[in-house]
C-alpha cells in the first residue's frame, strides 16, 4: 500500500518543476549578476516565496480535492438513521473540541477508513467510508470520528504546511547553493551559470526533496499519535483502541481509497524497512499500544 502522501508528492513536483522554471526563466541568474558572488539574500527570498507556495496552494485546495478524489457525498440532508447519527455524532465531538461544525461525508469505500481535510479548523471537512459506517459498532466509529476532529482541532494540516513551507523553502535554497559550488568550484566555470549549475540543482532539488519528504513524514506520524489521544479524550478510550485493533484484523478487505487520498485516512496500512521513512502513519501495533500504555500509566 501506497503510503506517501499526496500533499508529500504534491510538494516534491512544485520542487522540481519550480527549479525547473527558475532556471528556464533566468529567475537564478541573480545568482550571477555580481560576476561570481552567490546572492544569498536574493536566493533566500526566492527560496521562500517558490517554498511556502506549494504548501499553502496544496493547504487551500486540499478539501475540494479530497471531496473529488475519493468521491465523497457530503451530508446535505440527512436520508436515514445512520446518517442522522453521524451527524449528530460529529456536531457532539465538534462542540467538545471548540470548533465549528465541519461537513461531513461518506465515500464509496469497503475498506474501514475515515479523514480530515481544510484549511480552516472552523469549516472542515470530515468524512468516513461505507464499509465503515456499516460494519464497525457505533462506539469505535465514534472513536475514529473523534480522532479525525482531533486533527481538525490540532490544526494539523496547517502545521504541516508550515513545516512543508519551511523544509521546501531549505531544498530550493541548497539545492542552488549547491549547484553554484559544482559549477564554480568544482567544474571551474567563470562565465556566468553553467550546465554544472543547472543539472546540480535540478538533482539537488530531487535528492534533497526525498529528506524533506521524510521529514515531514516524521511530524505527521507524530500528529497521528496525538489524534488518537484526542479520539480516546472527545470518545472513549476503549473504542479507539478497539477501532483500531478491528481496522488491524481488515486488512485483507481491498482499499478502494484512491492512492492520493491514502495518507489522509486513519488506515495507515503497513509499511517495512525503509519505506517507513515516508511512511505518513505509524504502524498501527505502535497507535494501538501507546494508547494502552497511556491508560495503565
Amino acid at each position: 500500500m501506497k503510503r506517501v502522501a499526496l500533499f508529500l508528492l504534491t510538494n516534491l513536483a512544485i520542487l522540481v518543476v519550480g527549479g525547473i522554471v527558475l532556471n528556464l526563466l533566468g529567475f537564478t541568474g541573480i545568482l550571477a549578476q555580481n560576476g561570481v558572488d552567490l546572492d544569498m539574500r536574493a536566493l533566500f527570498v526566492l527560496a521562500l516565496v517558490f517554498g511556502f507556495a506549494g504548501s499553502f496552494i496544496s493547504l487551500l485546495i486540499s478539501k475540494p480535492m479530497a471531496k473529488m478524489a475519493a468521491k465523497v457525498q457530503v451530508i446535505q440532508q440527512p436520508r436515514s438513521q445512520n446518517e442522522i447519527w453521524l451527524m449528530d455524532t460529529v456536531a457532539e465531538l465538534a462542540r467538545k473540541a471548540n470548533i465549528g461544525m465541519p461537513e461531513v461525508g461518506i465515500f464509496p469505500a469497503q475498506q474501514a477508513n475515515a479523514f480530515a481535510t481544510g484549511w480552516n479548523k472552523n469549516k472542515a471537512l470530515v468524512a468516513v467510508s461505507e464499509g465503515m459506517l456499516q460494519r464497525f459498532p457505533r462506539e469505535e466509529v465514534k472513536a475514529v470520528m473523534a480522532h479525525e476532529i482531533g486533527h481538525v482541532a490540532n490544526g494539523d494540516m496547517v502545521t504541516l504546511s508550515l513545516v512543508q513551507g519551511v523544509v521546501n523553502t531549505f531544498v530550493i535554497f541548497f539545492a542552488r547553493v549547491i549547484g553554484f559550488f559544482v559549477d564554480r568550484v568544482v567544474l571551474k566555470n567563470e562565465r556566468g551559470l553553467g550546465p554544472g549549475y543547472y543539472i546540480t540543482s535540478i538533482v539537488m532539488d530531487i535528492v534533497l526533496g526525498f529528506v524533506a519528504m521524510a521529514i515531514v513524514a516524521w511530524f505527521s506520524r507524530q500528529r497521528e499519535y496525538r489524534a488518537d489521544v484526542a479520539g480516546a479524550q472527545l470518545a472513549d478510550r476503549r473504542g479507539m483502541i478497539n477501532a483500531l485493533q478491528r481496522i488491524k484484523a481488515e486488512y485483507g478487505v481491498p482499499n478502494q481509497m484512491p492512492d492520493s487520498m491514502v495518507a489522509f485516512g486513519i488506515n495507515g496500512g503497513g509499511l517495512k524497512g525503509l519505506k517507513t521513512l515516508f511512511a505518513s502513519h505509524p504502524p498501527l501495533d505502535d497507535r494501538i499500544a501507546a494508547l494502552t500504555e497511556q491508560r495503565h500509566g
